[in-house]
């Protein structure tokens, strides 16, 4: 047996995902089993420092947002079902700038959909998640170095920018074996709250570097920390929406957008002379990629762009599309929804799109597209049903 085949083990991403998130820094994992994301709740038990079954997901949200003001890193997985049910209390956390992790499994819906089908459907959700409009980070995992390098980022950014973030996925990823090699995963830096050392009274929501307020953990012995989910001023006291208050709540959103750049993660394999370019991002990446490799074989000199920071939609995307005559996306739901997010609901004449519902997009039919797209047959959308 060579070196390399002794790093090989078979594995899944939502082991990967956890051990990402331990040797991230995040020490508590709260949950409530769902699928598919029971093997994340699964392996959390065997790996975090603190595990806490909650009986319901409004249980573990509020739970979360208790440990993250105690200095915690919190960490929950779940699926749609379960994170309607937390949508209130994000938007606390938002608002209390609370740290913390939530791994979105995607399943079909609409509701309680099927527990066992994977799909790409809840991306028009995170992005109207916060009241008011406000983005939160949103990474997704396109492939297995994608879990431990994304993961390790969402735990990073979460205690960086004092936010909840959202690490989304899909159960193909999550759920199924597959033989790889772990020696090609980097170290992964341990992450720790920047905490408040000044002598004067400390104002929770004082924006420091990067608009970002220093942290403290309510009950240390020093300071008074003050926490508060209504419209508050820098001191975390409750005012009506003017003033300080009003300038508060505006640093909210442009916190998220100021440091974008610094949490923008994409892969893009660019093709010399290449005039298509094939957009995707999670699971559906995986077929991008493939269909990629079949149409260079093929002579056509396409692009890949993979897209692992969704929300906010970083700036440099849009420099990517103006390289390009034809964009073609791929995702797995109905309408194309992160097509909607970046194009609008009309797309450019450019743009089209490939989706599927209930089963995965076939990296044949992205060939086809791109075919029919270079010889000026535009056609209709493609949409495959069950």
């Amino acid at each position: 047996m060579s070196h390399t085949d002794r790093r090989k083990i078979l594995t899944d991403g939502s082991r990967i995902i956890v051990e990402a998130c331990v040797e991230a820094g995040a020490d508590t994992f709260v949950g409530y089993p769902i699928t598919p994301s029971d093997l994340i709740y699964f392996y959390a038990t065997k790996r975090f420092p603190v595990v806490l079954t909650a009986p319901d997901e409004i249980t573990a949200i509020q739970w979360m947002s208790g440990l993250s003001a105690t200095g915690k890193i919190p960490v929950t997985a779940t699926s749609f079902p379960g994170f309607a049910l937390m949508v209130e209390t994000i938007n606390m956390a938002f608002m209390m700038e609370l740290p913390m992790v939530l791994i979105l499994v995607q399943r079909l819906g609409p509701s309680t959909g099927t527990a066992t089908q994977g799909a790409q459907g809840d991306l028009l959700l995170l992005r109207g998640l916060i009241s008011g409009g406000h983005p939160i980070p949103t990474f997704c995992i396109s492939s297995f170095e994608d879990c431990w390098t994304l993961t390790a980022l969402a735990v990073e950014k979460a205690v960086e920018l004092r936010t909840p973030v959202v690490l989304l996925t899909s159960k193909e990823m999550v759920k199924t074996l597959r033989s790889f090699d772990k020696s090609v995963l980097p170290e992964i830096r341990r992450v720790k709250h920047c905490l408040y050392d000044g002598e004067g009274d400390y104002q929770p929501y004082a924006p420091g570097e990067n608009l970002v307020p220093p942290f403290l953990p309510v009950g240390n012995p020093k300071h008074q920390v003050r926490l508060t989910a209504s419209t508050h001023d820098k001191n975390g006291l409750l005012q009506h929406p003017a003033g300080d208050a009003l300038a508060n709540t505006i640093r909210l959103e442009e916190k998220i957008r100021k440091n974008l750049p610094r949490y923008t993660v994409y892969e893009l394999d660019e093709e010399k002379d290449g005039k298509t370019l094939i957009l995707s991002y999670g699971v559906t990446a995986l077929a991008a990629r493939e269909a990629t490799k079949i149409l260079r074989g093929k002579g056509f000199p396409v692009s890949l762009l993979i897209a692992k920071t969704l929300l906010p939609v970083p700036k440099e995307y849009y420099r990517i599309f103006d390289r390009y005559e034809r964009v073609l996306v791929a995702e797995e739901n109905l309408g194309g929804q992160y097509c909607e997010i970046l194009f609008g609901g009309v797309r450019p004449g450019k743009v089209a799109v490939v989706t599927s519902v209930a089963k995965m997009v076939p990296p044949q039919e992205l060939v086809n597209r791109v075919e029919e797209m270079g010889s000026g047959e535009r056609g209709e959308d493609e949409q495959k049903n069950p």
